[in-house]
């Protein structure tokens, strides 16, 4: 189990079964309450700028986020992590609303929950560490390129006053910190540029104008799609990706990943059912609850319920929120999301690496689809890596003082990826009487491999030379007695190396 400490980290402690409830919940009611209330207020812009980006009415984002840290806060993985309505699933989510409308973001998020659920059972969330640090990377960075591409046309054809309220939003969120932390920068901004709107009577498009506003608290309802395969075909796709950004955000820490997934599930499932877009953590709102004091489950229950008390009886002021405020919200969080760091190692990290991350930036940019540019870095890492391992494998050769015996030296990797260069080492055609394979610097992994080596015994013997196999490793030689050919008539057996 992850607790997280002062410094905003997480740090693994014992199993979940030594921690009691009273730990998990009550061993920081202050600091978890007034957490929670900061984190509560902190959500309110966020949940109304992912509804616009998502193309849905802002009451879906903000039934979203509530409901998702709620259930979160008992079906979590760890105590203090925000999980709720997010930019980059509200990304993935913008062509589905487009095409087909709100209720398939609903069965979509149903799904995802599903899927997580299963993957977390499965304990599949362990094959996120084959995910490198350059994808992660350009993950990252692509989702705060489509963050911001995404408020460039709340500022087309726009009136000169609408991007000074944009520059006066930035202006608080970034030099307000300065000054005070008390109170997130980003609501500051909000409530401020809100004032300045309704006493100039300036003509904005405000957050009422984007859809309704929730005025109850949510209730249980299917989703309105038919249940048909059509239905399936159109949203297991944005299903798998929701799904697929839910892991992602949570590789980078150390964590029971797999307890977490199924968590997120329930809570994906559970915002399906009320109303609520699918979301997964939030790494910034985790920050902010920790700098706060919130170190426990209380504070993630604290803002998820605050957050739909506030949003359902004071609606008529949110509404008034104008588009400008959410648009100096979200260029800071596309700001803050970009890995600058990043920018600078391109001159001195490997190569392969920064293709790596540019190439998943460049995919998601393109295409619009996380899940795609994941899967494009992914296949290019393994790319690059079986091309690294291929380059290790070494194969040395002396010939005795008589001219009658060559002696193979094997060293390195032998799979898939290498076994046609291994194969190629080797002179079939040199008049000797035998040749002794040494193999004991080496490793056979697959049955590409095995099938090379077959491949070689039975080219030598065919030119009438002799083939001694030595210095097997014991899974080698394993693999070999199993599944070669080369020596199944003779019936050898080959003594593993010790």
């Amino acid at each position: 189990m992850l607790l997280p400490l002062r410094n905003g980290r997480f740090n693994e402690l014992t199993p979940m079964k030594t921690h009691t409830l009273r730990e998990e919940w009550f061993s920081n009611i202050r600091g978890d309450v007034l957490a929670g209330i900061v984190v509560a207020l902190a959500l309110i812009p966020e949940a109304l700028a992912f509804s616009i980006i998502a193309g849905v009415d802002p009451k879906v984002g903000l039934y979203a986020a509530s409901v998702i840290a709620i259930v979160s806060a008992f079906a979590g993985g760890r105590p203090g992590m925000i999980s709720a309505a997010t930019g980059a699933v509200a990304l993935l989510l913008s062509s589905l609303v487009k095409a087909h409308g709100v209720e398939y973001v609903l069965a979509a998020g149903i799904l995802a929950g599903v899927l997580q659920i299963g993957a977390g059972v499965l304990k599949l969330g362990a094959l996120m560490r084959f995910v490198s640090r350059s994808v992660i990377t350009g993950f990252v960075n692509a989702l705060a390129i489509l963050i911001f591409l995404a408020q460039l046309p709340q500022l087309q054809d726009a009136p000169w006053y609408v991007y000074a309220m944009v520059a006066g939003g930035l202006a608080i969120i970034y030099l307000l910190p300065r000054v005070t932390k008390a109170i997130p920068s980003p609501l500051v901004c909000i409530i401020v540029m809100t004032a300045i709107a309704m006493v100039l009577h300036l003509q904005l498009r405000i957050v009422g104008d984007m859809g309704a506003f929730p005025d109850r608290l949510p209730f249980f309802a299917l989703p309105q799609v038919p249940f048909s395969f059509d239905t399936l075909r159109i949203v297991f796709p944005y299903s798998v990706a929701i799904a697929l950004v839910g892991l992602l955000d949570y590789t980078d820490t150390p964590s029971d990943k797999n307890r977490e997934c199924r968590g997120q599930g329930c809570a994906n499932i559970a915002a399906g059912f009320l109303g609520g877009m699918p979301g997964c953590a939030m790494i910034g709102q985790t920050v902010i609850n920790m700098k706060s004091g919130g170190r426990g489950r209380l504070s993630t229950f604290i803002a998820g319920a605050l957050l739909l008390v506030l949003v359902v009886f004071l609606g008529p002021w949110v509404r008034q929120i104008p588009m400008a405020a959410l648009v100096a919200v979200m260029i800071m969080v596309s700001i803050s999301t970009f890995s600058w760091r990043s920018v600078a190692n391109l001159r001195t990290h490997p190569k392969s690496s920064s293709a790596v991350m540019l190439a998943t930036v460049v995919v998601v940019v393109a295409t619009g689809n996380l899940a795609m540019g994941v899967f494009v870095g992914v296949l290019l890492s393994a790319l690059f890596f079986t091309s690294k391992v291929r380059q290790v494998l070494v194969v040395e050769s002396t010939l005795d003082q008589a001219a009658s015996e060559r002696r193979y030296v094997v060293r390195g990797q032998v799979f898939f990826a290498s076994s046609e260069a291994f194969v190629g080492e080797f002179d079939f055609r040199e008049p000797v009487r035998s040749v002794r394979l040494d193999l004991s610097p080496a490793h056979f992994w697959d049955i590409t491999a095995i099938d090379a080596l077959d491949r070689i015994v039975h080219k030598f013997r065919r030119n009438g030379i002799a083939v001694d196999i030595a210095g097997l490793n014991r899974a080698s030689a394993t693999m070999i007695e199993k599944y070669a050919t080369h020596d199944k008539a003779t019936g050898t057996q080959y003594e593993p190396s010790h």
